[in-house]
């Protein structure tokens, strides 16, 4: 029973150490509003058991977050997720739909990647609808220079409220979206100091749209990016880089043209006549024909190409004679010569015994076969014979002799 208790007790703790959970938290957007929520690394860091033993001491611990709709894989589709390192806060944002109003639960699982801890905690958001709040018009800048994590804090979202009122000449615009250009099918910017994502930003008012922007857009055609706004002054730079190319203007105050309804048919072509559907059995058909021509035509083919070949390579040849008679004789006789040496070379290499070739003797001629006699012995040593004879010392003998087997056993007995 103890040895129950004790294990009970263990798994208990063990259970703790790994899976801390946090107390749920409420949230309530608004449909059709931005909404923003952080996810603090601070918060999370504080459940894990080796942080709360460290207590006392500053330690950055690198936290990775994951976020999932309840019993769902992934998160809604209205709601992004963007953590830039794991020393930065998550941060939840989107704007949700008059369609997904009411109760979603979003699952945080928290990530000490040292320890591997984890540390969960339920965002129930609860979305609500709009009610009197109306924002039919809809601006959308694109800003150049800036990331999508840089812009949701509040002061940056009211800073550029601040700007877009000054345009619009009225302080009732409300933060629609922020959107990333990679979610728009951007490209990932080069990891160049200064470049940057780009994003998205799109506000609305109940006012209805500025002149300048109405003629901004108008004037797209000739819009230059490498300039500013040709009819409205330019009030983000330089904090934010408009591409001013590149402006959406959205009016959802006009009533949408009502949608045809499809009716559905009864399913006859009145236009072609009755359907007539194939038979269930098909008619025989000779192949045979068909057989015989793609057998027969590539052999004739490669017979033909064969004739040519041996015609060029057979019928087309000069002859030895033919050839002789158009070569020089000292050509011809060069080329004997070197087969006479090549036979002579194959016939020593099967008797080693022989005579020594002709090529190798002094004044050899190729065409008489006329030889001076060697000045050297066939068997005697021509390694210490000098290449000059004209090198060598007067009064010396310029061959090796051989002594006599009586002199040399006279200095072997001595």
């Amino acid at each position: 029973m103890a040895r129950v208790r004790v294990w009970i007790y263990a798994s208990a703790v063990f259970l703790t150490t790994i899976f801390a959970d946090q107390n749920d938290q409420n949230v309530n957007p608004t449909a059709g509003v931005f909404f923003i929520h952080v996810l603090g690394r601070d918060y999370f860091q504080a459940g894990f058991r080796s942080f709360q033993e460290a207590s006392g001491i500053i330690t950055s611990i690198p936290i990775t977050f994951n976020t999932n709709l309840h019993d769902h894989p992934d998160r809604p589709r209205w709601l992004r997720f963007i953590q830039r390192t794991e020393y930065h806060d998550g941060i939840l944002y989107g704007t949700p739909t008059m369609k997904d109003v009411g109760q979603k639960i979003i699952e945080v699982t928290a990530v000490n990647r040292k320890t591997f801890e984890t540390s969960r905690q339920n965002v129930i958001i609860n979305v609500e609808e709009t009610g009197e709040l109306k924002l039919p018009y809809h601006v959308e800048f694109y800003v150049k220079n800036i990331n999508v994590e840089e812009v949701l804090p509040l002061e940056m979202q009211q800073y550029f409220q601040d700007r877009a009122a000054s345009i619009w000449g009225s302080n009732h615009l409300t933060m629609i979206n922020i959107t990333s250009a990679l979610d728009r099918g951007g490209r990932v910017p080069l990891p160049i100091e200064g470049r940057k994502e780009g994003v998205y930003v799109k506000v609305g008012s109940n006012m209805p749209f500025p002149s300048c922007l109405e003629e901004e857009v108008l004037g797209g055609e000739q819009c230059s990016d490498q300039f500013g706004p040709s009819n409205c002054e330019d009030t983000f730079s330089p904090q934010f880089i408009i591409d001013w190319c590149n402006i959406l203007l959205i009016d959802k105050s006009k009533p949408d043209s009502p949608e045809v309804e499809l009716v559905p048919g009864d399913g006859i072509l009145t236009d072609s006549g009755e359907y007539d559907p194939p038979p269930d059995f098909l008619e025989a058909r000779d192949y045979y024909l068909d057989y015989v021509v793609t057998i027969t035509v590539p052999l004739v083919i490669g017979l033909f190409l064969c004739l040519i070949l041996a015609y060029i390579m057979c019928c087309r040849r000069e002859g030895v004679e033919k050839r002789d008679a158009k070569t020089s004789d000292i050509q011809l006789v060069h080329h004997h010569s070197i087969q006479d040496d090549t036979n002579e070379l194959r016939n020593l290499a099967k008797s080693r015994d022989g005579l020594r070739p002709l090529s190798t003797l002094p004044m050899f001629n190729a065409r008489t076969g006329e030889r001076v006699p060697p000045r050297i012995p066939f068997n005697s040593d021509t390694s210490r014979i000098p290449l000059i004879m004209d090198q060598q010392e007067q009064h010396s003998d310029p061959y090796p002799r051989i002594q006599p087997k009586v002199q040399q056993q006279k200095v072997i007995g001595k």
